[in-house]
């Protein structure tokens, strides 16, 4: 079982672990139920559903690596709240954000906290941020949106955690290629499938 606050746990086996690149899930997640879905809402979208209909989760653990401005290099990063940071259609009178007609509010808000970790607003996009000066969202990634809308359309538990590789500066992609390896070995201590001590090649 999989404790994730004080409510929810899950069988391992139910579980279904979704990363955009196998770097992200290393040898940390061999053997378990994953799902790697590429990179980009259109990618993890498809993959998803497709997933959804042949193994039928109890949950969807989304975990990858992620920038921010706001929170520390290493820190893995509780999203339940989330924006498509690229939509814009303020142009035709919507909110930014907003997916018109989609009857979705700008800041879509689903998925589980997990005990113990600090909470933040992913923004996602179909770029890799270099350059973050918004005050709507605290983390960048790729996927997360897609991820939690479909979640949330079939009515499936959600947790995402994201692990910060990169400032979402200018430095953003050297960090990222130094630190991606190391979210694996930070997921599987935070769930319980190693141990502090283990080492993870």
């Amino acid at each position: 079982m999989i404790q994730i606050n004080q409510t929810a746990s899950f069988a391992i086996e139910d579980i279904l672990f979704s990363f955009a690149l196998e770097s992200e899930a290393a040898e940390v997640f061999k053997g378990h139920n994953t799902l790697i879905t590429g990179i980009g809402k259109v990618n993890a979208a498809y993959e998803l559903t497709k997933a959804i209909q042949k193994k039928k989760p109890s949950i969807i653990i989304n975990l990858g690596s992620a920038g921010s401005s706001c929170f520390q290099k290493g820190e893995v990063i509780c999203c339940a709240k989330f924006v498509q940071r690229d939509m814009d259609v303020r142009g035709l009178g919507f909110a930014q954000y907003e997916t018109p007609l989609s009857g979705l509010p700008p800041v879509l808000e689903y998925g589980l906290l997990m005990d113990n970790l600090n909470e933040g607003i992913c923004g996602t996009g179909d770029n890799f941020e270099m350059g973050h000066c918004s005050d709507a969202y605290q983390v960048v990634d790729m996927e997360a949106y897609a991820l939690a809308m479909i979640a949330m359309k079939e009515d499936i538990p959600f947790l995402c955690l994201k692990y910060i590789s990169d400032g979402a500066d200018d430095n953003a992609a050297e960090d990222w290629t130094v630190q991606v390896h190391r979210a694996a070995i930070a997921y599987g201590k935070i769930l319980g499938l190693i141990e502090e001590t283990e080492i993870v090649s």
